[in-house]
């Protein structure tokens, strides 16, 4: 991983109440509580088509972004951010539901591809394919198979997973301060372990 520090934080999701609480609102749900964390508000923001707030983390301002776009269409939002600010996509992190880790496993990663995710496939198409970004994967575990994954992903997990998610919702955001700042292989250690 490259010692890029961040300049935008993105957490995917589907807006409106009846998706608050659905696995594939991981992202952000990792994103509001990593707002809160650091005494941020998140506010609508038509010309981004999302919610956004910035927020300083260990010495540097990082802006927030949930795309309230819908999450396939997370690309036009994000891209709004990047090309208003300048900001390259590998100084971007986006969080997101990773049916292919169970729940309780979370990691980083530094591009890639989508990997069958609908809103990281929007997002790298918007930025004209650059993939550079990097990614925080939150595991909410797989139905078994394919043909379920849809309604699976949007439906609340049990109170349990619940609990384990939120947990490695806030061992991310505990190492916030090191990612932000560039020290990718500190931050990977702290979190994977």
């Amino acid at each position: 991983m490259s010692d890029h520090p961040l300049d935008l934080i993105v957490g995917l999701g589907n807006p409106g109440p009846q998706y608050d609480s659905n696995r594939h609102n991981a992202g952000v749900i990792f994103l509001h509580h990593l707002c809160k964390a650091y005494g941020g508000t998140l506010r609508g923001e038509s010309k981004f088509f999302g919610e956004f707030g910035t927020i300083d983390i260990a010495g540097r301002t990082v802006r927030l972004l949930f795309p309230t776009t819908f999450m396939n269409n997370s690309g036009k939002s994000v891209a709004a951010v990047c090309n208003f600010y300048k900001i390259d996509p590998a100084h971007m992190l986006v969080a997101y539901d990773e049916i292919d880790f169970d729940v309780g496993v979370t990691k980083f990663k530094q591009g890639g591809g989508h990997g069958g995710h609908n809103g990281m496939r929007d997002i790298i198409s918007a930025l004209g394919g650059n993939n550079s970004c990097y990614r925080l994967r939150i595991g909410v575990g797989h139905p078994g198979h394919k043909s379920m994954v849809a309604n699976y992903v949007l439906n609340d997990p049990s109170r349990a997973e619940a609990d384990l998610i939120m947990k490695d919702i806030e061992s991310a955001i505990a190492v916030m301060p090191r990612a932000v700042n560039g020290e990718w292989e500190a931050a990977m250690r702290l979190l994977h372990t």
